[in-house]
């Protein structure tokens, strides 16, 4: 899943603590497979974030926010979201950026 948002000014910090924390409790309570957080030149945050199907993405989304207060955290901190964008990975070539900096300690 491919999701992209304006953040207002002044809160990109809780912004990325609230996407952090979001991921962790996902990837341990609804089965999600983890993300990666990225901000273009021009302002505008993307994210995408791996799941073992559409299915279980739309029970996570269907369901209660699993913390609230991070929730609201990351409401709070968007100025715009966009519409998500369903990809359906067909080649994979990606390195875990933390395995690799464990790899050349």
């Amino acid at each position: 899943m491919l999701y992209r948002w304006k953040i207002r000014p002044g809160l990109e910090a809780q912004s990325i603590a609230a996407w952090e924390r979001a991921t962790q409790l996902i990837m341990q309570y609804r089965g999600g497979l983890g993300s990666r957080l990225h901000k273009a030149e021009d302002g505008t945050w993307y994210a995408y974030a791996q799941w073992p199907s559409k299915d279980v993405w739309q029970a996570h989304r269907a369901a209660a926010p699993i913390d609230p207060d991070i929730a609201r955290l990351m409401r709070e901190a968007e100025e715009t979201e966009f519409p998500h964008v369903c990809l359906t990975p067909v080649a994979d070539f990606l390195l875990c950026s933390n395995c690799q900096q464990q790899i050349r300690r």
